[in-house]
C-alpha cells in the first residue's frame, strides 16, 4: 500500500477513534428522519425545520418534528474533476479522500451505515451501504488512487444519479471545489444535505504570474496565456459570482455547508463547523 495512503487511513482512524479526541460530540447530529407532526415554532427551534408552506397557510411559523431512528444513512460523495488536480499545500483531491477517511469512520463509529461514490464526468464507483471498516478504506483508497485529470465535473449528471441511485432518506455529503453551476433543490427535498468545499488559498487570492504556458485539467489542453492583474480581476469576479450563488442557494434551501482549505486541518474543521 503506498505509504501517503496508509498515512490518510491510520490518520483519520485515528482522529475519529483516537483517546485524545475519543470524548467529543459525533460529527453527526442524529436528528431521525421519519417525518412525525408538525408543531408551532418555539423560540430556539432550528429555522431549517421550518414548514413554509404550513406557515403561510396558517399565517404563524411552524416546524417539522422527526422521529429519531436508531441509524442513519450516511452518504458521502466525491466530485473529482480535473479541477481537483490543484494544490499550493497538498491536492485538493488529497483533501477530498482525508474528509471521506473522517466522514466514513465517524458513521462506522456511530453505527451508521456507510456509503460511497464517487464521481467526476460519469459513477466510477458506488460502495454500497456498510458498517465495516473495510469498506471506509476502500473508498479513501479510491479517491486516493483516482485520475481526475481529463475528467470535467458534470453536476447535472451528479444530481440524477444520486436521485436514482439513493432510495432512502440520507445524510448526504457532497465533497467538491465546487466550480461550476449545481442546482441542489431536489436532493435537499429527498435528504439531509451538507456540502463541503474544498478550496486552495491561492485559487481565491491569485498573483500576477506573468506569460505562462498552463494547463486545463478538465479537456488537458496546454495553452499560453498572460497572468497579468486585469485577467486575474476577471477571474476572481467570476468566482465570487459562483459562490454568491451557491451560498445563496445553500441558505434558501437550508443546505449546510464548509468550506476547507488545503492548508487546514480537515477534521477540525468539520468538528468546529458541523455543531
Amino acid at each position: 500500500m503506498n505509504k501517503r495512503l496508509k498515512k490518510i487511513i491510520l490518520k483519520t482512524k485515528k482522529q475519529v477513534y483516537g483517546d485524545r479526541l475519543g470524548n467529543t460530540p459525533s460529527l453527526f447530529q442524529g436528528e431521525g428522519f421519519e417525518f412525525a407532526e408538525l408543531r408551532e415554532y418555539l423560540y430556539g427551534d432550528d429555522v431549517r425545520k421550518i414548514d413554509w408552506k404550513s406557515t403561510a397557510k396558517l399565517g404563524k411559523p411552524f416546524v417539522k418534528i422527526y422521529r429519531e431512528e436508531r441509524e442513519l444513512n450516511v452518504a458521502v460523495v466525491s466530485m473529482l474533476g480535473g479541477s481537483t488536480y490543484f494544490g499550493t499545500v497538498q491536492q485538493k483531491s488529497e483533501v477530498i479522500a482525508q474528509i471521506v477517511g473522517i466522514l466514513g469512520f465517524s458513521a462506522i463509529k456511530n453505527s451508521d451505515r456507510f456509503t460511497h461514490l464517487l464521481f467526476a464526468d460519469r459513477l466510477y464507483e458506488m460502495i454500497p451501504p456498510s458498517k465495516k471498516f473495510f469498506a471506509v478504506q476502500r473508498a479513501i483508497e479510491a479517491n486516493f488512487t483516482f485520475d481526475p485529470i481529463g475528467k470535467k465535473s458534470d453536476f447535472v449528471g451528479l444530481v440524477s444519479t444520486l436521485n436514482q441511485r439513493l432510495k432512502r432518506r440520507t445524510l448526504l455529503f457532497i465533497l467538491s471545489d465546487f466550480i461550476g453551476e449545481i442546482d441542489l433543490k431536489l436532493l435537499s427535498k429527498k435528504h439531509d444535505l451538507v456540502i463541503v468545499i474544498v478550496r486552495d488559498r491561492f485559487e481565491e487570492n491569485p498573483k500576477a504570474l506573468g506569460t505562462l504556458r498552463l494547463i486545463d485539467m478538465e479537456s488537458r489542453k496546454s495553452f499560453e496565456g498572460s497572468v497579468d492583474d486585469s485577467r486575474l480581476k476577471a477571474y476572481t469576479q467570476a468566482l465570487e459570482e459562483n459562490d454568491e450563488r451557491l451560498y445563496r442557494m445553500c441558505k434558501k434551501l437550508g443546505i449546510r455547508f464548509v468550506k476547507i482549505y488545503t492548508d487546514e486541518e480537515p477534521y477540525v474543521k468539520l468538528m468546529k463547523r458541523m455543531h
